[in-house]
């Protein structure tokens, strides 16, 4: 069967949609803990050992955890429509039909996770996999995001261009290890803190205000590096794009530091923590774009530049 044609400009918005998708999964995942519906239903894939779905329209736990499973299933059928425009698209990039084969194992291998968690009655360390497993499917949604709007990537083998001074660039490389660790110790914070998605599920034998405390400090230097960077490109050591980025980056890290001050003091309320998490996501992949920003990209052929220029035109 011949794949209908699908122009650079429109898999573009096709990788911005499952980049979305794979974001709002996030936060209705985080949904089903802070409603304490994480063993809603009782065993997986089916809610309940004989039934699909809940015994009962009037078991809310049990229709929140099941409506997330079904939400799962859509954002898995985006990200085979992303494979699928990757392999119409015209012309064809090998590069971007390999980084979209990613997104449906990425969210396989997350809801078989998902399924560990149930089985495991919510245990912290397999949550704190189902996290960061989304985290990694973000990833590769943002990388074949950028990457849709350029050309292929540049072999590493030859010498690459960079739109920023050695120094700004190593700079760079630190802050997705100062994120990385952001999250990892926040993580801690959801697996030793309250929210555990059931009344009945253990917790980690962390005293809260000591991770809520190594959590902040990993936040403060994570924000001092990103305005150090800054100051840094302003300079002019960096490219117009690459400081847009650095500046996208400081915004999102203040509101989301803000939010995780604001909620802390106002006894963690689950509003704010479905907040924290969306920004937790939207602080990961500001980063990621500050590094991809910094290679110089490698041209398309010039009909499909055009088109890929248009797209970025429109786009964040």
């Amino acid at each position: 069967m011949r794949l209908p044609t699908v122009t650079p400009a429109v898999y573009r918005r096709i990788a911005l949609a499952t980049l979305a998708a794979l974001v709002f999964i996030m936060v209705t995942g985080a949904a089903v803990r802070l409603t304490g519906s994480g063993l809603g239903c009782s065993t997986w894939p089916t809610c309940d050992a004989d039934s699909f779905t809940p015994r009962s329209a009037s078991d809310t736990h049990g229709m929140v955890e099941w409506v997330n499973r079904l939400i799962t299933g859509a954002v898995m059928l985006l990200t085979v429509a992303a494979v699928l425009g990757a392999r119409g698209r015209q012309p064809f990039r090998r590069d971007l039909y390999r980084l979209s084969l990613g997104l449906p194992a990425w969210v396989f291998a997350n809801a078989l996770v998902g399924a560990l968690v149930v089985w495991l009655h919510l245990s912290p360390v397999s949550v704190i996999g189902h996290f960061l497993l989304s985290l990694g499917a973000v990833a590769n949604a943002t990388i074949l995001y950028e990457r849709a709007a350029h050309g292929p990537a540049p072999d590493p083998a030859e010498d690459r261009r960079w739109r920023a001074t050695p120094p700004v660039v190593t700079a760079c490389r630190l802050l997705p290890l100062a994120a990385g660790l952001v999250v990892l110790t926040g993580t801690l914070v959801t697996g030793s803190g309250p929210h555990a998605g059931d009344e009945r599920a253990d917790r980690l034998g962390l005293a809260v205000h000591t991770v809520v405390r190594v959590h902040g400090i990993a936040m403060v230097l994570f924000l001092a590096l990103t305005v150090v960077v800054v100051r840094m490109a302003h300079r002019g050591d960096a490219a117009p794009v690459v400081v847009d980025r650095l500046h996208l980056l400081l915004v999102v890290l203040v509101a989301q530091a803000a939010l995780g001050y604001w909620q802390y003091f106002t006894g963690i309320p689950a509003l704010l923590v479905a907040f924290h998490v969306l920004g937790a996501a939207l602080v990961w992949i500001a980063v990621l774009r500050v590094w991809l920003s910094l290679p110089a990209p490698v041209e398309e052929p010039a009909g499909e530049a055009l088109a890929a220029n248009r797209a970025t035109m429109g786009a964040w």
